[in-house]
């Protein structure tokens, strides 16, 4: 799966496919039934489908609910996983690690060919090609949530050369994030470097803990002084701000017209509250919507609400959005104060915060980085061997 993810959209689909059914094959259906957060999930799915009664554009609610299909199943297989033995877990983090290690390189490898090239690129808020391809916030973001399950898997290798080869790993991605200098990827990393700091101070490990975070202030000044991708990326976010103190309506910046297509979405779920304006309809409507409120707006700059709450409330209504808040923050429920539930929630938190500024689930990558990692650090916890991945 995470092979596919980085090269292949169909190899990927297949492989969740393959996965879900392979893990829930011999297991009675009345089983299925016990999984709360499974069929709260299909809950939200399947008012999803349901608009398909008041959608004029039917192609593109097809498109919508397909890259949903997952839903139906990865929940169940990884409820059904049996625990991972140690000899898996080391085998996991490696092959992961040195896939995404791969990848960077693969990246970067633009760079060193033609620096010129894509430093003027990140000046216009472009970053470096990555794998999956054309989605460096997916990418960015995967490699955060791997870092932090690195760093949990760390203490469960024993063997000395892979304990090297997993540190190696997490100390190139994070090198990486910051030339790659994508917001999404390096927001996620310092908010997990901070709170991973807090967590060892708490823990008896006060001195690590404040190591940690010195070492975001570190990266900051070492990565403006060293990196130019990184230091023409500050430089934009900066423009980008100058550009939202004087009141820019253009839509040419991606940030700002992220906040314009908030209030757009908000203003047409005000006029469709309960049933909202269906699956399908959706980017014509915030079009429109463009049309009204922001005319300057070129029409490749128009988009859906980067927030992932709004799209559903602006698809199918306020409804549907509190049982998917639910299904948002059910796997909290039962959550211990143990090493396990704190990179649970660290995980958690980053892919909640995806869900605040990107449509996440509206695209087949985000789909899968969202269920697969949520669900394999949940597999993790205590509370799993006797109740598994029942949220």
């Amino acid at each position: 799966m995470v092979a596919g993810f980085l090269v292949s959209r169909v190899a990927l689909s297949i492989s969740m496919f393959l996965f879900g059914l392979n893990l829930i094959w011999d297991v009675p259906p009345r089983e299925w039934l016990r999984q709360k957060w499974w069929l709260t999930g299909l809950g939200w799915v399947a008012i999803y489908a349901i608009t398909w009664f008041w959608t004029d554009d039917k192609a593109n609610w097809h498109t919508r609910l397909e890259v949903k299909l997952p839903f139906l199943l990865l929940p169940l297989s990884f409820a059904f996983l049996p625990r991972l033995s140690p000899k898996q877990i080391r085998i996991f983090t490696i092959s992961v690690g040195l896939m995404l290690v791969a990848s960077a390189v693969y990246s970067v490898s633009f760079l060193i060919r033609d620096p010129a090239f894509y430093l003027k690129e990140y000046h216009q808020s472009h970053t470096l090609p990555t794998l999956p391809k054309e989605d460096h916030i997916r990418a960015s973001t995967a490699i955060a949530l791997y870092i932090i399950w690195a760093l949990y898997a760390l203490p469960l290798i024993i063997e000395k050369p892979a304990k090297w080869i997993t540190g190696i790993c997490i100390a190139l991605l994070v090198v990486y994030l910051h030339v790659l200098a994508a917001k999404s990827g390096l927001l996620s990393l310092y908010i997990f470097l901070a709170s991973y700091g807090a967590y060892l101070g708490f823990t008896r490990h006060k001195l690590l803990g404040l190591v940690v975070v010195l070492a975001i202030p570190a990266f900051f000044v070492l990565s403006t002084t060293l990196m130019p991708t990184f230091n023409e990326k500050r430089n934009f976010i900066a423009f980008t701000y100058y550009k939202l103190t004087h009141g820019d309506k253009s839509g040419e910046i991606g940030d700002i017209n992220r906040l314009m297509s908030y209030d757009i979405a908000s203003k047409i779920i005000m006029q469709h509250p309960w049933t909202g304006v269906g699956t399908g309809d959706m980017l014509a409507e915030m079009k429109q919507g463009y049309d009204k409120w922001y005319p300057g707006v070129k029409e490749e700059n128009k988009l859906l609400p980067h927030n992932q709450f709004l799209i559903v409330a602006l698809g199918c209504g306020l409804p549907a959005t509190l049982l998917f808040a639910i299904w948002v923050f059910m796997p909290l429920v039962g959550m211990g104060r143990n090493r396990q539930s704190f990179f649970f929630f660290m995980v958690w938190l980053v892919l909640f915060l995806q869900l605040m500024i990107e449509p996440v689930l509206e695209v087949q990558y985000g789909v899968f980085l969202y269920l697969f990692f949520m669900l394999f650090q949940r597999h993790e916890l205590p509370a799993a061997k006797a109740v598994p991945a029942r949220f």
